[in-house]
């Protein structure tokens, strides 16, 4: 399938099924979207004995678009400068303690418990997969996507802090989960083990704190062009380049692209705009990078749903994708209590923060990237179907249950 028609194809879709979520369904557009896509899929699944023109173009748009590559070296740039550069710095300078917490320790902690406790149930069920494989699916699984939950929490009203909590872990964590994937993926890949601790705290090092350096730098380079001139079409192209150049060149650097988009954004919405645009740019400037967010998030969560006719399905791997569900939650909610614990002297916390915090806290696009990243010899197929199912659940019970009990807890704190 060529390049030009699978575009066609991928826009016409994101199109249809907005236009469907939007006029009868009436969810959360990304959610609506990818329940569509996903419901589309099963269907075509059911129906792909017939081999229909339909059923073909589908299987052959799945196959033709590598989800990984798409997501981790294009998407997910844009959508992460998307959305960091609407945080609000003074709140999140607030909340700092928080965010840092949750988004470093409370991945770690996720990670080695969903690792720990992956591995036991795989020996469970006669699949002795190695205890590093479960720890890298650990990984690729804790970090959290806001994306579809944060429209559904300005409607729920919960406490302004709580919202920057959630969103500032979730723009964090995203690139702190990548740099420890990628650390434990060295590890998993390293011939005799000869990766030591050393070389992983490098790598952590350079990825994790060149990353925020150098998107410090890419934003503070950009407030200095934005502050120059005075014409919006050349400010919005400017910051288009930021961020297409500024990742390129991370990859290059070898430092975390996602990391540096984000510090580049929250820069770039806070210091730049204050600063140096004009009230017509700024206008222009937000419009423009909403609208860049969401496109690419229908187009992101199509392909999740689309995903499924090209996941090999194993009965056994599914009733323990099922399990890892719970499991993933008890790690989510551990992974909350201990950072609210250690700092619940110093900072006060909302009511019911960490019930919005456990089942708010989502899994999207970046963990099926990362599972469909995996080589053939670390389970990829077994990890994919068992993210999938876990994302699944996700974004389609907590994403549309997530408002519902936060009205229902502050409601309760209330009375």
């Amino acid at each position: 399938m060529e390049t030009r028609e699978i575009i066609t194809i991928t826009i016409v879709l994101a199109a249809l099924f907005a236009y469907i979520n939007h006029r009868f369904i009436k969810w959360p557009p990304t959610i609506g979207i990818m329940a569509l896509s996903l419901i589309s899929s099963v269907l075509l699944v059911l129906l792909g004995n017939s081999r229909s023109l339909l059923s073909e173009k589908a299987i052959q748009l799945a196959n033709s678009v590598d989800f990984q590559d798409v997501l981790m070296n294009f998407m997910l740039s844009f959508l992460l400068f998307a959305g960091a550069i609407h945080i609000d710095a003074g709140k999140l300078k607030k909340e700092r303690w928080p965010v840092l917490l949750l988004a470093t320790i409370g991945i770690l902690i996720s990670t080695a418990l969903v690792g720990v406790m992956t591995w036991g149930l795989f020996q469970l069920f006669a699949l002795p997969i190695p205890f590093i494989y479960c720890l890298l699916f650990g990984a690729l699984i804790s970090p959290t996507d806001p994306i579809a939950v944060m429209g559904i929490l300005k409607q729920a009203r919960i406490p302004s802090s709580l919202e920057i909590k959630i969103a500032g872990e979730s723009l964090f964590n995203d690139g702190v989960a990548v740099v420890i994937f990628i650390s434990i993926a060295q590890i998993a890949r390293s011939v005799g083990g000869d990766f030591s601790a050393a070389d992983v705290g490098k790598l952590f090092l350079q990825e994790a704190v060149g990353g925020l350096v150098f998107g410090a730098l890419l934003g503070y380079l950009g407030f200095l062009a934005l502050r120059s001139i005075d014409d919006y079409k050349v400010e919005v192209l400017l910051t288009l380049a930021l961020v297409m150049g500024g990742y390129t060149l991370a990859s290059h650097l070898h430092v975390s692209g996602p990391l540096a988009m984000v510090v580049a954004g929250i820069i770039t919405g806070n210091k730049a705009k204050e600063e140096g645009m004009s009230d017509e740019t700024r206008d222009y400037l937000d419009k423009f990078w909403h609208m860049i967010d969401e496109i690419l998030n229908a187009v992101l969560f199509l392909f999740i749903g689309l995903e499924m006719l090209i996941i090999k399905i194993n009965s056994t791997v599914m009733i323990i994708g099922g399990i890892t569900i719970l499991i993933v939650l008890l790690a989510r909610w551990l992974s909350v209590v201990f950072p609210v614990m250690l700092l619940r002297y110093k900072i006060k916390f909302e009511n019911n923060a960490i019930a919005i915090l456990t089942w708010g806290g989502l899994r999207g696009g970046i963990s099926v990237a990362l599972a469909l990243s995996l080589g053939s010899n670390m389970y990829r197929d077994e990890f994919v179907l068992i993210t999938y199912i876990v994302v699944v659940f996700s974004i389609l019970v907590q994403g549309l249950t997530i408002g519902k009990l936060a009205q229902k807890l502050q409601a309760k704190s209330v009375k």
